[in-house]
């Protein structure tokens, strides 16, 4: 929202510059940041930003967890990551050694990832929603010295899992774990839940460091450097095995900073956190962001509940929200809304998915997050390549994610001759520069595929360039319908039906169709108490759109099927698509 020059102005020093902040509570930065000027976080660790910031606004709030009864000062926390870092360089960790963390959001998920950049061990982070399988592939995949993780989440075991894949842990000794399987994980560490043979308890883990001096710890600070690898992060695996993106503490820091200076953040805000800590979402944008600023760090549950969200935004006086559009659907839903008090809301983020242009306006209207930004970005990104700012004109929030951050290029090219295109046309969004990852851990070919000789990271995202220099999404390059011959961007049709009154969430996906290859298959979620029939919905899409662009198939649906941060998994959807509708015989139909 742009602010026309508020009179009476007030100005504190904040971490981005001069902060102006008007009677009613609005801010104008004079940013020294021109693109020539470093951060501030610039040459710094993960550790040693953080010793900064404990150190400038020591009795500011740092972490609330409401959940599990904690709430920590910048002082505080800094000091229990010393504690927790302690510990493990008294079990053995070391620089570059691994630790896997298997958790829903929870505190002891945030110290772990800071006491690992503290002595330069590695966070790897794992997905709250994996089974079996998937833990087994992950832990054999990154080759983790250590594993932390909780008991359980719902109906999920995380202990009985381990045991599964891992059976040798209920008859070894802590610290001399022994698995073929797993040939370098020695510790297992209970974040919660009872006394465990062959883990570690989290008091434990505690208590044993304080034999190591403490100035062991600033003795390895002075031995990482900010392109050391901080974070193995797990892409989603929808096109193959998840892939770890090696990501570095310079990485995250300026990609946190940039985020921060984007939404005007500075000691005074409070962000609401629902969404997962194991996504960048969660543990960049989420904690590093308050890390590099002094915001405060406010996660209203373990998981995502759209009430739980809301009223802690109304009992902490958030400033800011995250999520992905389907959580601010959910949110907006939600019988209790109305009831809550929001006020305190100006800015936050929405992105993980392409955000609905109807939803980004009542976010703005009926939330009051008069401020909110859109981003854009993936993991092997840091995750974020542009973004809105506070002051970009609605029209931009609602239809742009944005420009690039500073110290990041982008460029929009042909996918088959990689001829870089003009503004306005749609290509593949590739980027270069302080985001992009390190690599794909022990997967060079994989890493080369994604980040060509020139260092431009090929994102696999259709995007196009205004000529004021936004970028728009238009699709995936695998998820573009080709119907006959006609490239169809699922998101266009997407953007028309959320524009229907009685339509609450939309999915568009191809389906296989013997005559034409692909065809339009529309998932919706109507809103409480409405009705609608197909010919409706068909017809309401042939008043606006090209007859090879109308859904050919609809179907009325409670719910998605979504990964744990809310994306719809539209291959899933498909699959039930070609058994709703009698395709399969389409479907084996081979193709070049």
């Amino acid at each position: 929202m742009a602010h026309s020059g508020p009179k009476n102005l007030s100005a504190t020093q904040g971490p981005h510059g001069v902060v102006a902040v008007g009677q009613d509570g609005s801010r104008q930065t004079e940013r020294p940041h021109d693109g020539q000027s470093a951060p501030w976080v610039e040459g710094l660790t993960i550790g040693a930003a953080l010793r900064q910031t404990a150190r400038r606004f020591p009795s500011r709030q740092a972490m609330i967890f409401s959940q599990a009864a904690v709430r920590f000062t910048w002082a505080e926390f800094d000091q229990e990551t010393d504690r927790i870092a302690r510990g493990l360089l008294a079990i053995g960790f070391r620089r570059g050694d691994r630790l896997g963390v298997w958790s829903t959001n929870w505190p002891e998920w945030v110290l772990l990832q800071f006491a690992t950049a503290r002595i330069g061990a590695v966070l790897v982070t794992i997905n709250p929603a994996y089974r079996a399988a998937d833990l087994e592939y992950v832990l054999t995949q990154s080759e983790v010295r250590g594993l932390a993780l909780i008991e359980q989440f719902k109906s999920s075991s995380y202990f009985q899992m381990l045991h599964e894949v891992c059976p040798e842990l209920a008859g070894s000794r802590l610290g001399e774990l022994h698995s073929p399987k797993f040939p370098h994980l020695q510790w297992v560490i209970g974040i919660r839940g009872g006394a465990q043979p062959g883990m570690l308890a989290w008091q434990c883990l505690a208590a044993a460091g304080e034999n190591v001096p403490v100035n062991r710890l600033e003795e390895i600070q002075a031995t990482l450097t900010p392109a050391d690898p901080i974070n193995l992060q797990y892409t989603s695996g929808t096109t193959g095995p998840p892939k770890g993106a090696m990501l570095s503490h310079r990485n995250l820091l300026l990609n946190a900073f940039y985020a921060a200076e984007h939404q005007r953040f500075d000691e005074r805000d409070r962000i609401c956190i629902p969404v997962p800590l194991y996504h960048c979402f969660g543990c960049v944008l989420g904690t590093m962001c308050a890390a590099v600023c002094g915001a405060a760090m406010v996660f209203p549950r373990e998981s995502f509940q759209p009430e739980a969200t809301l009223a802690a935004v109304e009992r902490e006086g958030s400033t800011a929200i995250y999520g992905v559009p389907t959580m601010f659907i959910d949110m907006l839903e939600n019988p209790a809304f109305r009831r809550h008090d929001l006020s305190s809301l100006r800015t936050g983020i929405m992105a993980g998915s392409p955000c609905p242009v109807e939803i980004m306006k009542r976010v703005v209207g009926e939330m009051g997050a008069r401020e909110i930004t859109i981003a854009y970005g993936q993991t092997e990104a840091s995750p974020l390549i542009t973004m809105t700012g506070v002051d970009d004109p609605l029209e931009k929030r609602v239809s742009t994610v944005g420009r690039p951050f500073p110290g990041i290029e982008v460029k929009i090219i042909d996918p088959l001759s990689g001829e870089q295109l003009a503004d306005g046309r749609s290509g593949e969004l590739c980027c270069r520069g302080h985001g992009v990852m390190l690599g794909y851990y022990n997967m060079p070919e994989a890493t080369a595929r994604a980040i060509d000789a020139d260092g431009w990271l090929h994102t696999g995202d259709l995007a196009s360039r205004r000529p004021d220099g936004y970028f728009h999404i238009t699709g995936r390059l695998k998820e573009t319908i080709i119907r006959g011959g006609e490239n169809i961007a699922p998101r266009e049709i997407e953007e028309l039906l959320f524009q229907h009154p009685k339509v609450e969430q939309v999915a568009v996906a191809g389906v296989p169709d013997r005559r034409f290859g692909e065809n339009v298959a529309a998932w919706i979620k109507l809103r409480t108490g409405e009705m609608a029939t197909v010919a409706e919905i068909r017809d309401y899409c042939r008043e606006h759109l090209a007859h090879f662009k109308v859904p050919r198939y609809v179907k009325f649906v409670e719910s998605f099927p979504t990964t744990v941060t809310g994306k719809i998994q539209k291959f899933k959807l498909r699959q039930q698509g070609i058994e709703d509708w009698d395709l399969q015989d389409a479907a084996a139909v081979e193709t070049a």
